[in-house]
């Protein structure tokens, strides 16, 4: 990442000390204890581990009798030495063995193997975790009572517990489908003829419809909710309700498809209770959970631009498709403009450059462009979203129907990346103070390079870090004003969490002609206040 050396350096910091090493380092835990139940918070951190290719990992390391409940210590300590405050355990439920036959048979998914998992067997494939077979935990992992105390410890180093709650769809073999088929969308025969790929029959002789999103083919492996029916709303709450004795919060799968208007223009035809029904399911189920467990954390996977929605009816965060799409896309302008919004509707936004739905980011962005993006899902306000392998560099997508991943060789350069970012970011004001966006001007008439910069500040009391970006593939200049009332001190000095450098500059340059900054391709400063 090219330097500023058109500001000066101090070179009496001879303390700093270049980073090094895999591990994040010490941390007190402590201070962020509780932080899912924090309100105020403007800026959360938040992993997600694909759970059995972490146990994968884990039993390689310790042995294969470990299970989730008796991984070490030091493993959970480690994650939140990195300045995490929520850990997602994506994909702890009940696998079906109806997904695990529709995961072996599809060619698509068979293609996907070959390349993400050389040389996989038939035993590497565990079926679809959104295809879930019960709401207790996969026996590959333990038992609910594992689960339990992998919860306690992760609570007790201040951090909280995310697990998956699927509302739109089950799977295929769930023993609702014989004990409960009011609670899906139901057809005929003849429905089952005329759309053989929508429609299944179960044992029992039920016709039920295959899950799905309207826009793609149905999910084979699964069975559609009516969310008309009052039967599966009270079923589904009632599981929601055991899930929340588990966990600090959920992450809701495809959470816009249970919104009334959306699961009628799907199914409307087929829809049981839709005169009936005029409250929303998320409205009632969220509130019900509330009032049990006041701050337990709700977000939504939702797209479709309803996330405002989805948030108005309770959600704590929604997915930030629209920034990543910006981001993918080098939309300069329209990433300029977003990260304008207002300062709330951000904070309930999940920022992320990758998930296990999205190819890796080191892939998808390019290795330099990556880190710049980063830079900013990781600083602007919000709960951020890191994908495990992520912070070393992975460039193989795993498809969530494996059970482990490959080996890829770590990149430090990465690494030492992260782990800078993660701390500066974990760190106050980013978690409680204010976010002000900053306009990048020309550093001389007839420069346009300014035009790639995006810059932000956050500040508390005397406490401010500013973070500049360069969101472009040439080197740009340009200078940022800072408003007088946040800084003082004649001279006055900023650090830079990347480099260690520090840059001295007047009060009189920055508050009339503003700071200047060069950064080269796809660059970025983190720059601290010295005080």
């Amino acid at each position: 990442m090219a330097q500023n050396n058109l500001i000066s350096r101090d070179d009496s910091a001879a303390g700093y000390m270049p980073l090094s090493g895999t591990s994040c380092g010490k941390r007190d835990y402590r201070s962020s204890a509780r932080v899912h139940e924090g309100a105020g918070r403007t800026s959360l951190h938040l992993l997600e581990m694909h759970s059995f290719a972490f146990m994968d990992r884990m039993r390689r390391k310790y042995g294969p009798d470990l299970s989730l409940g008796t991984i070490p210590h030091s493993e959970w300590e480690e994650i939140a030495s990195c300045g995490f405050s929520l850990v997602w355990l994506m994909g702890v439920w009940m696998r079906s063995a109806a997904s695990r036959r529709c995961a072996l048979q599809d060619e698509g998914l068979r293609s996907a193997y070959d390349k993400a998992l050389p040389g996989w067997s038939e035993a590497d494939v565990a079926g679809s975790p959104y295809a879930v077979g019960s709401y207790r935990m996969d026996p590959y992992l333990g038992t609910d009572e594992d689960l339990l105390r992998a919860k306690t410890i992760i609570n007790e180093l201040g951090m909280g517990l995310i697990l998956d709650f699927v509302p739109n769809h089950l799977a295929v073999d769930h023993p609702w489908t014989e004990s409960l088929p009011d609670c899906f969308v139901r057809g005929s025969r003849d429905d089952m003829q005329r759309d053989p790929a929508l429609f299944f029959l179960t044992g029992g002789g039920h016709v039920l419809a295959h899950g799905r999103d309207p826009h793609f083919p149905p999910w084979s492996d699964t069975v559609q909710v009516d969310f008309f029916s009052s039967r599966a709303r009270e079923a589904l709450a009632g599981e929601l309700g055991r899930i929340a004795e588990y966990a600090d919060g959920v992450r809701c799968d495809m959470a816009m498809l249970a919104i009334n208007e959306v699961f009628a223009g799907a199914w409307g035809k087929y829809a049981q209770g839709q005169p009936a029904l005029k409250t929303e399911f998320w409205e009632e189920t969220i509130s019900s959970v509330r009032k049990v467990r006041p701050g337990f954390v709700f977000i939504a996977e939702a797209y479709w631009g309803l996330e405002q929605r989805l948030r108005g009816l309770g959600f704590d965060y929604t997915y930030d498709k629209t920034l990543y799409d910006f981001m993918l896309h080098t939309s300069l302008p329209e990433l300029k403009q977003y990260v304008r919004i207002d300062e709330r509707m951000q904070r309930q936004c999940l920022r992320f450059t990758e998930n296990h739905d999205e190819p890796r980011a080191a892939s998808a962005f390019g290795r330099e462009r990556s880190r710049a993006a980063a830079a900013m899902t990781a600083t602007l306000p919000g709960l951020h979203l890191f994908y495990e392998g992520q912070m070393e560099g992975c460039a193989v997508r795993m498809p969530i129907q494996l059970s482990r991943r490959s080996e890829e060789q770590e990149d430090p350069d990465m690494m030492r990346f992260y782990k800078t970012l993660l701390a500066f970011s974990a760190e106050e004001p980013l978690a409680t103070g204010a976010f002000r966006p900053l306009d990048a001007r020309p550093a001389w008439e007839g420069n346009r390079s300014s035009e790639s910069l995006l810059a932000w500040l956050w500040h508390s009391g005397e406490k401010l870090k500013l973070v500049c970006v360069n969101y472009s593939g040439h080197t740009a200049q340009g200078r940022l004003r800072i408003s007088p009332e946040l800084v003082s001190g004649q001279p006055f000095a900023f650090r830079d969490a990347l480099t260690g450098e520090i840059y001295i500059r007047s009060l009189d340059e920055v508050i009339t002609m503003g700071l200047f900054v060069e950064l080269g391709p796809w660059g970025a400063h983190l720059l601290d206040l010295l005080t």
